[in-house]
């Protein structure tokens, strides 16, 4: 029969293991198996998970998660955060959306609604080239930068 010989830190016995194996084997003949004879080995002797958190518990709660228990703020019944959802782009990124159909001397119109954008956004560089931009939001920033490239801002509902 071939020896098997266990690195316990790579490898964990599971009960499907054979029984050989198994740490107990080693403890078999010794009445308490390791677990001592006054204090015994019982099930569950702090609780059940996170059991006695504001009690027993309370040092390890208090030291390794601080504001675990509590409430901070003000509850908002029904909260609906599609109503908010509002994607946004910056002016630096819309030349990338104009198509390459756009014939030469005309001002490309960008429809950041239906590219999935609600707000533009006035961060990076100016358009190089005049644009036409159609959002439903649009910063003060982003249109001061759009109209100084000879472009103008139409929104949307």
């Amino acid at each position: 029969m071939q020896e098997i010989t266990l690195q316990t830190s790579s490898y964990y016995l599971t009960d499907d293991d054979p029984t050989r194996l198994h740490k107990n084997r080693k403890k078999r003949g010794h009445v308490s198996a390791g677990h001592g004879r006054v204090g015994k080995h019982r099930c569950h002797p702090g609780g059940r998970g996170l059991a006695g958190g504001q009690h027993h518990h309370r040092i390890l709660m208090d030291m390794y998660h601080p504001g675990y228990f509590g409430k901070v703020g003000m509850r908002h019944y029904h909260l609906t955060r599609n109503s908010h959802h509002c994607p946004v782009v910056n002016v630096c990124k819309l030349e990338s959306y104009v198509s390459k159909d756009v014939p030469e001397g005309h001002i490309p119109v960008i429809d950041t609604l239906a590219l999935g954008f609600g707000k533009v956004l006035g961060v990076g560089a100016t358009p190089s080239r005049p644009l036409i931009v159609k959002a439903r939001l649009v910063s003060s920033r982003a249109e001061r930068k759009i109209v100084k490239a000879g472009g103008k801002v139409e929104l949307v509902a």
